[in-house]
């Protein structure tokens, strides 16, 4: 972004750093955890990401004349302060999931090690990050689970706001999403992008025999052709007629998608076209998917349900202090809202076969390096900034691997599409 992003920040962490640094608190080295408190409905765990947007982020955060003005003019900090935020660079640590690893209810997944005043003035842009691409990813996991192999295409630009559908894109990448639609999300994340052709084109023209020669003449018989404007078998009849047997792709957007693709399939081989893909498109979401397990599809497309809360419920990450000056600190609450104290540690427990069957958090031993484990666990949090320099340098293609390998590691339960609570078990030691 061409803008300090200092200012995507809740008043009311300008309103606690003015006042810890008037009360000389603000220096006191603190420890803040990110977890989340509870999944949402039919949901067995969380796909970590937004892990890379978040690290450029902070290594830009900076008060410059612009912020610094706009914070004067409206009067939000003192004097005092605003010196203080004109020298503001990050130099503490921070240590979290890596991305594209799953992750559940109270594990924690992003660990920052400052002081107050540093960390807290972070807390709002983290929580923005990681909520919204949590959200996407963990949604686009339960897509990709029940598609079961078929490619998946993230389509969802139009239903979000601009900067966050090519956010969305990357999340969606990261959890098994092969293209995107978003041209954007391509230059700025090098993720493949798709594209088909909207009803507008088909009607622009005379027939949609026009239409149809249009596109083959500028993109080859290899493109996908939109055969359900008018009479989706007679479509798909005018396509072939105009592509050939090499025609690419056709694309289902309406009506009954498993009859349609099945009938498709049929006029489709009887023609000899038998490398020509169906592509689905329509509202899906992993309920849908699941229901058209059966169908002769090849690739779905995949908007809406990706994107907003329907399909993609906030994920309801939390940003809470749990050490301040080597003691350990806790919000008592009641509604489930209370936290748990202390620095803290993750391993995920496995069995024999290399199935995941907990998550283990222990409280961090001052004394002890990062990282311990015991036979049958392996580590999940990483080094990500040390002394404010970023450290972590994971590729969106290792993200993406590792999504795959810790999907596969959890049991059959813990990927089904209702699941009835967290797909394994944290256990506190």
């Amino acid at each position: 972004m061409d803008r300090s992003p200092a200012l995507l920040t809740d008043h009311y962490e300008f309103t606690m750093l003015d006042a810890a640094l008037h009360a000389g608190t603000g220096q006191r080295s603190c420890v803040f955890e990110v977890f989340g408190r509870r999944l949402p409905r039919d949901r067995a765990y969380w796909v970590n990401a937004g892990t890379g947007r978040l690290l450029d982020l902070i290594e830009n955060f900076r008060f410059g004349p612009d912020e610094l003005a706009h914070l004067r003019s409206r009067g939000i900090v003192s004097a005092g302060t605003l010196e203080w935020l004109a020298r503001y660079r990050f130099r503490g640590d921070i240590d979290g999931y890596p991305e594209g690893e799953l992750f559940f209810p109270r594990s924690p997944v992003l660990t920052v090690r400052t002081d107050f005043a540093s960390g807290v003035i972070l807390e709002t842009l983290i929580l923005s990050v990681l909520n919204h691409d949590v959200a996407v990813a963990s949604a686009a996991s339960r897509m990709w689970v029940q598609a079961a192999g078929r490619s998946l295409i993230e389509m969802g630009s139009r239903r979000t706001h601009e900067a966050a559908a090519v956010a969305a894109a990357r999340a969606a990448w990261v959890a098994g999403f092969a293209t995107t639609s978003n041209v954007e999300a391509g230059r700025t994340f090098g993720i493949p992008t798709a594209g088909t052709a909207a009803h507008a084109f088909t009607l622009l023209h005379d027939s949609e025999r026009e239409a149809f020669s249009a596109q083959v003449a500028a993109l080859g018989a290899g493109t996908t052709l939109l055969v359900d404007t008018y009479d989706t078998e007679a479509g798909i009849r005018t396509a072939l007629e105009v592509a050939g047997p090499g025609l690419g792709a056709i694309r289902l957007d309406s009506g009954d998608l498993a009859a349609l693709a099945a009938r498709a399939r049929e006029i489709l081989d009887a023609a000899g076209a038998t490398g020509t893909r169906i592509v689905a498109t329509s509202d899906l979401d992993e309920y849908a998917l699941h229901a058209l397990a059966a169908a002769p599809i090849d690739i779905y497309g995949v908007g809406t349900s990706v994107v907003t809360g329907s399909g993609a419920p906030a994920a309801g990450l939390v940003f809470k202090a749990v050490e301040v000056d080597g003691r350990d600190v806790a919000k008592a609450s009641a509604g489930g809202k209370s936290s748990r104290g202390g620095r803290k540690e993750a391993t995920r427990r496995m069995d024999p076969d290399g199935l995941a069957v907990a998550e283990v958090v222990r409280t961090a031993d001052a004394d002890a390096p990062t990282g311990r484990t015991r036979p049958g666990e392996r580590p999940l949090a990483v080094a990500l900034m040390r002394a404010g320099q970023r450290v972590d340098r994971t590729t969106l293609a290792e993200a993406r691997d590792r999504h795959a390998a810790a999907v596969a590691e959890l049991p059959e339960a813990g990927r089904a599409l209702r699941a009835s609570g967290s797909a394994i078990p944290l256990v506190w030691e």
